[in-house]
């Protein structure tokens, strides 16, 4: 009995000739038996920071450079490279403890020059609170000069803003910028101009800080965006979002009650209660504007960015770990690259965030740059998937 042909495709049909090459003809809807359909795109990101360069510099260590390196090259005998789009990179790129200088901005912007496989503009950028300026100089002149997210001083710092994939649009204290509907709203910090709030010749004083004018520019943002996945990216992690991120967390207790220093260094003259949040709106104390904003408002965004707290990945300081959820929102505390700063606490880790088209989840890796804690490359353990307010989408018709 003669087979039916209906339905039925001959090797002719299937094949289509090109000198004398035969390929695989692609019929709308068809997939070539053996073939996979088409992933969804997918947008990387690279969040890290904390590298304080001069600190581990004087250790013989590139903290940034040797972190940049193991991203795009891996690392022999060790952890891959791995994929992103973009870096955000959440300040303390200084290790000064008095306030920067040109030299350690020289070296940041060579150690940026590591890149090989990405553009200096693929990092976006926050002034952390050893980035700050100091009593008398002019506001945050090291990090507008030679770390310069808005690319106001290319001639030193090599960022073109004609170069972003992402433009900015903003000032160098607080910008935004969309890669399609995420909205990233970028603040630094603003620990300058000397105590309480600001920085000493001497010491980190490290309690994070925003000007009341970066408060209202975000809240703004939020309200005005309410279509957008929302990232929110500061120095500082909010108050009792993750690990060590409360009252008088940064430090340890002696026999006798007071405190001294552990993941941050003690200064009693510059808010030590605070040392490890986003502690002063302009020079109001345990301000908690952009917490009280949100238990008022749950779910108004996605995930707040942070650093400043250095420490392993398993710490669970306060019992919070790195990544928590609170008020509907992601918190992800992404320090450190550095290995010696901060030295008792400090390990060099960052995360990469996975964006699906389509999906509202978001795969959180953890990937360690030494071999301190556990094998050097990624650490499985902590891996872990978050949840957005709607799914992602790489473009906006």
């Amino acid at each position: 009995m003669e087979r039916s042909t209906k339905n039925q495709f001959s090797r002719r049909d299937f094949l289509q000739a090109s000198g004398g090459v035969a390929t695989p003809l692609v019929l709308p809807g068809l997939f070539v038996l053996g073939d996979e359909p088409p992933r969804p795109k997918q947008f990387k990101l690279w969040a890290c920071g904390d590298s304080h360069v001069g600190t581990d510099l004087k250790r013989g260590r590139k903290s940034l450079a040797e972190s940049i390196g193991q991203s795009e090259f891996g690392v022999k005998n060790g952890g891959p490279s791995f994929d992103w789009d973009i870096a955000l990179h959440v300040g303390d790129l200084s290790g000064n403890q008095g306030s920067p200088d040109d030299e350690e901005g020289h070296e940041v912007v060579e150690q940026f020059a590591a890149l090989k496989k990405h553009r200096r503009e693929d990092f976006y950028n926050l002034a952390g609170n050893h980035d700050g300026s100091g009593p008398g100089e002019e506001m945050q002149w090291w990090f507008r000069k030679w770390v310069d997210p808005t690319g106001e001083n290319t001639e030193f710092s090599g960022v073109d803003s004609s170069r972003r994939k992402y433009p900015v649009t903003g000032t160098w204290e607080r910008y935004s910028f969309e890669v399609g509907n995420v909205l990233f709203l970028v603040m630094s910090d603003r620990n300058d101009g000397g105590p309480p709030v600001g920085r000493a010749t001497r010491g980190g004083y490290p309690a994070g800080a925003v000007s009341s004018e970066t408060f209202q520019w975000w809240k703004g943002m939020v309200e005005s965006h309410p279509e957008h996945v929302i990232i929110s990216a500061h120095h500082h992690m909010l108050r009792e979002t993750t690990v060590a991120s409360g009252p008088w967390e940064g430090f340890t207790r002696n026999a006798d009650g007071s405190y001294k220093s552990h993941y941050h260094g003690y200064f009693p003259e510059g808010g030590p209660r605070g040392a490890s949040y986003l502690y002063w709106l302009d020079d109001r104390p345990d301000a908690q504007a952009f917490e009280g904003y949100l238990a008022e408002h749950p779910g108004a965004m996605d995930l707040w960015f942070g650093g400043h707290t250095h420490t392993n990945p398993d710490d669970t300081r306060g019992n919070r770990s790195h990544i928590e959820r609170k008020w509907g929102v992601n918190f992800i505390n992404c320090a450190a690259l550095s290995r010696f700063h901060a030295a008792r606490t400090t390990l060099p880790m960052s995360r990469v965030l996975t964006f699906t088209e389509g999906s509202d989840e978001v795969r959180v890796q953890c990937y360690l740059h030494t071999d301190q804690h556990a094998p050097q490359g990624w650490y499985p353990k902590v891996e872990q998937q978050i949840s957005l307010r709607r799914p992602f989408r790489h473009a906006i018709a």
